[in-house]
């Protein structure tokens, strides 16, 4: 138990000093019909561009890599009790689901079950935009508004051995149900 907790505080500091860290720039496009959002590298290149559609009962959200090619769908869940979004695959093969818990007076608490890997636990202020996310204890990505001054904007760091795809995915499905009415 004492070795394992070592290991994840000694991942959790080389996270921290951006060993293998890849960081993002999540900008949502202020005038687009829907929720668009251009996902940017440190480069400040186009990596992703996720495609919010408008006129749906549920929300839904593509993402598409540079040539246009989905990589992966966010759509909320209907006649679900708590707010609840699933991320598919290009294939629409379920590979996460993304899931707010039905009761807490305190705080925000929210849950990523991974199709293929273990559960991911996020940790923070949802709302403001600085959270990390954690699987069994060990930080495999970070979200702060702090690192940018524009309106609208947030980073994301995803460390190794993370899929970027997905988490990306679970950044935009948490954001789109911690702020439903932007």
């Amino acid at each position: 138990m004492f070795e394992e907790r070592r290991a994840r505080r000694q991942a959790n500091r080389a996270f921290d000093h951006g060993d293998g860290v890849t960081r993002y720039r999540m900008r949502q496009k202020v005038l687009a019909i829907g929720d668009d959002y251009w996902i940017d590298d440190d480069s400040g290149d186009h990596v992703y561009k996720v495609d919010g559609k408008a006129m749906r009962l549920r929300k839904t959200f593509h993402i598409e890599d540079r040539a246009g090619h989905r990589v992966a769908t966010v759509q909320g869940r209907a006649l679900r009790v708590k707010d609840t979004m699933e991320i598919e695959d290009a294939d629409g093969h379920r590979i996460a689901m993304v899931k707010k818990a039905l009761i807490n007076p305190l705080r925000d608490r929210w849950h990523i079950e991974q199709a293929d890997g273990p559960d991911l636990a996020v940790h923070g202020n949802v709302l403001d935009h600085e959270y990390t996310i954690e699987r069994d204890g060990t930080k495999v990505a970070e979200v702060s508004k702090k690192w940018f001054r524009l309106r609208d904007t947030y980073g994301l760091e995803i460390g190794p051995d993370t899929d970027h795809a997905t988490v990306l995915a679970a950044a935009i499905a948490i954001d789109a149900m911690a702020h439903p009415g932007d």
